[in-house]
């Protein structure tokens, strides 16, 4: 797992917050293009970047696909709980089940490492722009994608060498229309200083997901460390306990992860038909595995836990974008607003001539999608289908036969010397593996693999030859070697000839099939990546033209700003108030999975104060990836941690809607109280500046 670290700072030094329209309370701003003056017209805020930017500009931190902020000067880190459980886990044993139970040490010496945690802290934003375009320009096809990735590359290499201590990423915005150079500082000892237990985390369980109101504690606390010692951090968000109110104006900065508003009707449409129901069937059948999995035993269920909550999450969030897509009024809108840029390009002599018609060859790489998503999903994409021991094997085996080439010949992922430490950094981390759940993801992903190329497909006898999916994902699973990290450490330091003398049977199964997953790669990057980059790039010359920067690019899992208040909403006649309390999560509890108390929760009931605000709702615009995003206000101080969506917010992938579309957040009002009144740790309030 990887902590992002995003220092604010170092963006907001560069931006100079130019003002943009915008519509409603829409958005996941870069801070370079932030609409200061819409958002100070609207809340009678006075942003500005001696004030307000200021504070804002404090590290913003986000755990493996989540987001979260430090919060005091010795490297405490606030997030969500759903981020870290995965660290739980690892830390916990059929002895001690620190999921259910809760991690809480009393002082700081008792904290954790998290096994194969790192933490990353951006420093720099540099537009790299100019030098991506040309390296693609003229090109077609795997040429196209080959230039490109080689001159990120070379970009990357050159900003931060063979320094492990940093990371560089070029990362593209508006869909190929901006890049930018993302420079990281890499810490790698991240430690786990406060969990609640899961049921006070996600009380109300799958049914409460994505729906309000929300009684969920859903926040924890990591710290950051260098060298056996505490990372110094003076830079930080000033916890606020006091509860939010109706109407507040906030803010939430975090690595929103990814969407899709700048895909063309073609492409949604693909997405609606093809791409999200095949994954939805395979998440469903796979959750169904997982439940009789956990009902085998407590161990069992345990190491189930936090891959069968990953699988219900993504469940109901593609079935809310799947909702969205198949409403009429929704891709009408969607239409209309295409019809309008096309409309205005062929207006224009000049820019028609320039950005052609990549609409129409949009529609027409829709039939190579079709044609080639399966086979690129089951055996590239989604090969392994989520072991760990698989992808272990095929990174080791990967690492081994593209190391042998010239950087330029290799694929991306292992054409830089950084990229190479960070994944044998991976490889070493002693992150517990399940032997038994592996056999289970492994077997389902041959088996639905056989399924949807069918057994004919040479790629599928290939992979399975004789045996079955279960008997063959059983063999591998339990005769592999590679749960031990010193045994996968030595394979990739050993190189090609290392990898191919092992008589490791999940190495030996890699070194005969990885290759299947290759061809597929190469036809999806010719005929579906390379052009719809390149259509792509002038569909966003064609905005830029029309509408200037009054837009915002798509989420990359890069620093985002929105902004918003604190607000409920209304939905067929039901009003639903901005704020729950604690008192109502007694009342909600029924003593029934999942609606049951926590047993410290239970003892505390006469103890803490039943008014204080618990979880709010904010008109934020978010998508996965904010999970653990700071909810900041007009202050510059954290009033809260955002956790979830409502569930109209599902459709956010490819729109917004100001009237419903909400930000679920936990007050930090309630996580002052829970560590007062329940967990009774004394040492985090004071950190916290809580009296």
């Amino acid at each position: 797992m990887s902590l992002r670290l995003t220092v604010s700072a170092a963006v907001l030094a560069l931006a100079a917050f130019a003002s943009s329209a915008a519509q409603a309370d829409e958005g996941m701003w870069t801070f370079d293009n932030f609409p200061t003056a819409t958002v100070n017209a609207k809340y009678g805020t006075d942003i500005d970047q001696r004030g307000w930017t200021a504070c804002a500009a404090r590290p913003s931190v986000c755990p493996a696909g989540c987001s979260a902020s430090v919060v005091s000067g010795q490297g405490l880190v606030l997030t969500n709980h759903h981020c870290v459980v995965s660290c739980v886990q690892d830390l916990s044993d059929a002895e001690n089940d620190y999921v259910q139970n809760g991690w809480m040490p009393a002082a700081r010496e008792q904290e954790r490492q998290c096994p194969g945690v790192q933490a990353q802290i951006l420093t720099e934003i540099t537009d790299v722009t100019d030098q991506v375009l040309t390296a693609g320009a003229g090109l077609e096809g795997a040429a196209f994608v080959q230039a490109r990735n080689a001159v990120s590359r070379a970009i990357q290499e050159e900003a931060c060498g063979d320094d492990d201590t940093r990371t560089c990423q070029v990362i593209s915005f508006y869909r190929g229309g901006r890049f930018a150079l993302y420079e990281y500082r890499n810490y790698s000892d991240v430690r786990l200083a406060f969990a609640p237990e899961f049921q006070a985390a996600f009380f109300g369980g799958d049914p409460d997901n994505f729906n309000y109101p929300r009684y969920a504690l859903d926040a924890a606390f990591l710290r950051l460390y260098e060298n056996g010692q505490v990372v110094e951090t003076p830079n930080h968000l000033t916890w606020n306990p006091a509860p939010p109110t109706e109407g507040e104006p906030v803010f939430v900065a975090g690595n929103p992860g990814s969407t899709s508003r700048l895909l063309t009707v073609a492409q949604l449409e693909n997405l609606r038909d093809q791409q999200i129901p095949v994954s939805q069937l395979q998440r469903s059948e796979l959750r169904g595995r997982l439940i009789a999995f956990g009902e085998r035993g407590e161990e069992q269920e345990r190491v189930a836990l936090d891959t069968l909550f990953g699988v219900e999450n993504s469940f109901k969030a593609f079935y809310g974008q799947q909702l969205a897509l198949n409403d009429g009024d929704f891709m009408g809108t969607k239409r209309e607003q295409e019809a309008e840029l096309r409309a205005a390009v062929a207006a224009d002599p000049a820019l028609a001539e320039r950005i052609g018609d990549p609409w129409t060859e949009l529609e027409t790489v829709q039939s190579s999608v079709e044609e080639l998503y399966l086979p690129y999903r089951q055996l590239e994409s989604a090969a392994g289908g989520g072991s760990t021991l698989y992808s272990y094997a095929r990174a080791i085996v990967r690492a081994a036969r593209e190391g042998a080439k010239p950087a330029g010949e290799r694929l991306p992922e292992y054409a830089s010397e950084t990229g190479l430490t960070n994944l044998r950094r991976r490889l070493a981390d002693g992150t517990p593996v399940s032997s038994e759940l592996d056999q289970l993801l492994l077997g389902f992903w041959l088996s639905k693999t056989r399924e949807y190329l069918t057994t004919d497909n040479a790629a599928v006898q290939t992979l399975l030859g004789n045996e079955s999916p279960e008997g063959l994902a059983e063999r591998l699973a339990t005769g592999t070697t590679l749960t031990d990290p010193a045994v996968r450490t030595a394979l990739f330091d050993g190189g090609l000839a290392a990898v191919e003398a092992s008589t490791d049977p999940m190495i030996q199964f890699v070194l005969r099939t990885e290759g299947l997953g290759r061809e597929p790669r190469a036809q999806w990057e010719q005929r579906v990546s390379a052009p719809t980059g390149q259509a792509a790039e002038r569909i966003a010359q064609a905005r830029f033209a029309v509408y200037g920067d009054s837009q915002y690019p798509d989420a990359t899992f890069s620093l985002r700003l929105s902004y918003g208040a604190v607000e409920g909403w209304s939905y067929r006649g039901v009003d639903v108030p901005p704020m729950t309390y604690i008192g109502g999560l007694y009342e909600r509890a029924t003593g029934a999975e999942p609606y049951n108390l926590a047993s410290r929760w239970a003892e505390a009931e006469g103890r803490v104060n039943h008014e204080t605000v618990y979880d709010f709702v904010s008109t934020n615009d978010i998508i996965g990836g904010n999970s653990g995003s700071p909810v900041i206000n007009a202050r510059g101080e954290v009033i809260g941690a955002a956790f979830d969506g409502n569930i109209h917010s599902l459709g956010g992938a490819f729109g917004y809607d100001g009237e419903l579309n909400r930000t679920v957040s936990v007050s930090t009002a309630a996580v002052t109280e829970a560590l007062r009144n329940v967990y009774r740790l004394p040492h985090l309030l004071e950190e916290l500046g809580v009296e």
